[in-house]
């Protein structure tokens, strides 16, 4: 590609150069993404820590200490521990088996089924919890077609400890898989071929060769479902809340809601709890991945080497049995709930309604607001981070040098921690009014907006990352030779190579930000509603129709942006989306 080639690039040297607009060449960009990394994820957490630890800015940690061994925490956290680590268990059997499959035969219908597998991860948990609810209550429409309903007033069994690791499992399937994925593209296919050569099958192929390869990745896709089921609020809400059964998270969400900013102490304590359980997953999956040794340059990735023959139909069937369970199954009981007027009418031709979906779609103010939030939270989160994301990973691919790590490392913070530690630390940076400005953005819009920014910043850059990589730095020497400013090489080189990579970005971040609760459950006021809080409160209220129009509708639109996504993945970085494998 030459230089020319870029938009507005060919008048540039007769162009006089903007002196105001442009920045220092030398270490003014990077300063400026330094000073974003330091107020999107590490003033957060330490504003978190201090009010924990030294409330009034004094070292004072004995409230705290009484608090985090308190047996309302102690039983607390031991619940997260149990489920997150049944969750993980189960996530690795399932998201595992799925991967190798996927990946290593010759099954037909891959891209669909990963694709599947991934938008029941992208929709939000407290919709897969409000799911399996509707598909084993006692009046599920589905269960009854084959007799297998429970009988009226029996409790629902996913209730509990049990139901929040079988839905947490199944729901964090998919990111074993992705993390799984990403492993056996870095497996050279001469290693296979040597192993054919010597004359093994492909299951002892997959038991001692591919397995032990990829032994790295499955610990870190383990850690990475524990890390998530620790953080979790949405599927223990709704499944362990009405039980008493609490977590950290829950615990946490109940604390606030019981006594407002009066339990923020505790709440903090309780966040730094959270952020210790979860940090320790976190680090021991950075130690497992760092054992699979740096990335080297293979002549020919892994390509499928396990001719299934008569069993083809036999696995896709079961792949196709473990969506169907999965995903819909449960989204028809809730399809069924939101279509018939009453709980326990069944669905026929004569009993379906859609007056549930123009409730909430149409003339519930709440949640037509809701939506309305969703939308606006979501997306103005998505551009700015897309806007954001092209001058970041400039710099830090092209300015950073030895302090890219570190920028980076903070800057993940608040993604890699569970939501509910940001959402408090966030209470806490912007319950007082600003300094110098005197103005407070509590119980504002913009809380919630600055706590999406923070959250989903990792996740914007990722694609630009890759993208930028993979441009030659000759073309921005050139530019430098001809006395072009670092703004004008932003807007008229690097920008429009990097605009696709930065669509998918917005695209990806208003996937996840849309259906958000863990974050706004604790930021929302009145007015600022999102859809995660306002399905959760009809949950709560015993709305249960009305909640499960508002999680289809909901999932609707997270088919749509992903199927978006889809018919633009030939214009991405390779492996930007994760189910096409």
């Amino acid at each position: 590609m030459t230089l020319a080639a870029h938009s507005g690039w060919k008048d540039l040297g007769t162009r006089p150069h903007r002196r105001g607009l442009s920045l220092p060449s030398g270490y003014g960009l990077p300063v400026l993404v330094a000073a974003c990394a330091l107020l999107f994820g590490a003033l957060p957490m330490l504003r978190l820590a201090g009010a924990a630890f030294a409330p009034g800015g004094e070292f004072a940690p004995e409230a705290a200490l009484a608090e985090i061994g308190s047996r309302a925490a102690v039983n607390a956290t031991l619940h997260s521990l149990e489920t997150a680590f049944l969750s993980a268990l189960g996530a690795l059997l399932i998201g595992g088996t799925a991967a190798i499959l996927l990946a290593v035969t010759d099954v037909r219908g891959k891209r669909p089924i990963a694709f599947c597998l991934v938008f029941s991860m992208m929709i939000a948990p407290q919709v897969a919890a409000l799911a399996f609810l509707s598909l084993f209550a006692p009046h599920s429409p589905i269960l009854a077609l084959f007799g297998l309903s429970p009988a009226p007033g029996t409790p629902n069994p996913l209730l509990g400890r049990g139901g929040i690791a079988l839905v947490m499992a199944l729901h964090h399937a998919p990111l074993v898989a992705i993390t799984l994925w990403t492993g056996l593209r870095s497996v050279p296919h001469s290693l296979i071929e040597a192993a054919e050569m010597e004359g093994a099958g492909p299951a002892t192929i997959v038991a001692r060769i591919l397995l032990p390869v990829l032994r790295p990745q499955i610990a870190a896709a383990a850690l990475l479902a524990f890390v998530a089921g620790i953080g979790n609020f949405g599927i223990p809400a709704l499944l362990g809340l009405p039980v008493n059964y609490l977590t950290l998270p829950t615990l946490i969400y109940r604390r606030l809601s019981s006594f407002g900013p009066a339990g923020l102490p505790d709440a903090a304590a309780l966040s730094v709890l959270v952020a210790l359980v979860a940090g320790v997953g976190i680090l021991a999956g950075l130690l497992a991945t760092r054992r699979a040794g740096a990335k080297v340059e293979i002549e020919r990735p892994l390509q499928p080497f396990w001719r299934l023959g008569r069993a083809r139909p036999f696995v896709a069937s079961g792949l196709c049995l473990l969506l169907v369970l999965k995903l819909g199954l449960p989204f028809l009981a809730l399809l069924g709930e939101a279509l018939t007027p009453a709980l326990g009418v069944a669905l026929s031709w004569q009993s379906l309604t859609f007056d549930k979906f123009t409730e909430v779609l149409l003339r519930q103010d709440v949640t037509v607001r809701a939506f309305r939030n969703s939308l606006l939270f979501a997306g103005s989160a998505a551009v700015i981070l897309a806007l954001l994301s092209i001058g970041f990973a400039y710099a830090l691919e092209r300015r950073m040098g030895r302090a890219r790590r570190a920028v980076e490392v903070v800057i993940e913070l608040p993604y890699a921690l569970p939501g509910v530690v940001l959402a408090i630390a966030c209470i806490l940076m912007f319950l007082k009014p600003l300094p110098v400005l005197g103005v407070s953005i509590y119980a504002t819009p913009f809380i919630i907006l600055f706590a999406y920014l923070a959250r989903f910043m990792p996740l914007a850059l990722k694609a630009p990352l890759a993208a930028m990589a993979q441009i030659e730095a000759h073309h921005e020497e050139a530019a430098r030779l001809d006395g072009v400013t670092l703004w004008q090489m932003l807007r008229f080189i690097v920008a429009p190579i990097l605009a696709p990579a930065a669509t998918v970005s917005a695209l990806m971040v208003f996937l996840v930000a849309f259906n958000e609760l863990t974050v706004s459950a604790l930021l929302w006021s009145s007015g600022t509603e999102t859809l995660g809080v306002v399905l959760f409160s009809l949950k709560e209220a015993g709305l249960a129709g009305e909640a499960a129009a508002v999680a289809i509708s909901a999932s609707a639109v997270i088919l749509l942006a992903m199927l978006t996504l889809d018919l633009l993945a030939k214009r991405l970085p390779q492996d930007v989306l994760p189910w096409r494998i």
